[in-house]
């Protein structure tokens, strides 16, 4: 199976209610490997944001599982953006990840200029374009993964859409908890 995949960056200090606090890391890396395990995915398609991108694509490495990386901008205005503002040390993280998949031709860099959330929404149908033609490529199943809390933060939140368009385009649905 091909899986896309989005959900919950870590929690800012000030986050309420809580989404993804970092001690819950562990935690959610243990339930995507065995997502991945029990699912047969052969690959997988997400961002590499500080969270639920970072921690699934950690997972899909240590299983050996293909992973292809797309960004809405450079990789060094990502990592500013939406990596190293956050707690926790992923900066370090993010960078062996966008090397690995780098040199494997797996790092997709779209040419946004935005810095709102039509950027990333942007990339979210790029994430789910690239799981689908990866899945017609191999004749596996695609489906999209979502880690995350369960609950909309409201109008705006990227990790529902992301769920919706997935859903509207026929793929199945999995679900990891971040709380």
């Amino acid at each position: 199976m091909i899986v896309a995949l989005a959900g919950r960056r870590i929690d800012s200090p000030e986050a309420t209610p809580p989404r993804f606090p970092l001690s819950n890391v562990e935690r959610v890396r243990d339930r995507v490997t065995t997502l991945l395990q029990a699912n047969d995915v052969t690959a997988i398609v997400s961002s590499s944001a500080c969270g639920a991108d970072l921690v699934a694509l950690q997972a899909a490495d240590a299983l050996g599982i293909r992973r292809r990386v797309v960004l809405p901008f450079s990789a060094e205005r990502f990592r500013v953006s939406s990596v190293i503002d956050r707690p926790g040390e992923w900066g370090s993280i993010y960078d062996n990840v966008i090397d690995s998949v780098a040199a494997r031709g797996d790092l997709v860099e779209l040419q946004s200029n935005r810095e709102d959330g039509k950027a990333y929404a942007a990339a979210n149908l790029v994430i789910l374009n690239e799981a689908e033609a990866l899945a017609r490529e191999s004749r596996q199943d695609a489906a999209a993964v979502l880690v995350w809390d369960g609950a909309s933060r409201g109008e705006g939140d990227l990790t529902v859409e992301f769920g919706q368009t997935a859903r509207a385009r026929g793929l199945k649905i999995l679900e990891v908890k971040t709380v």
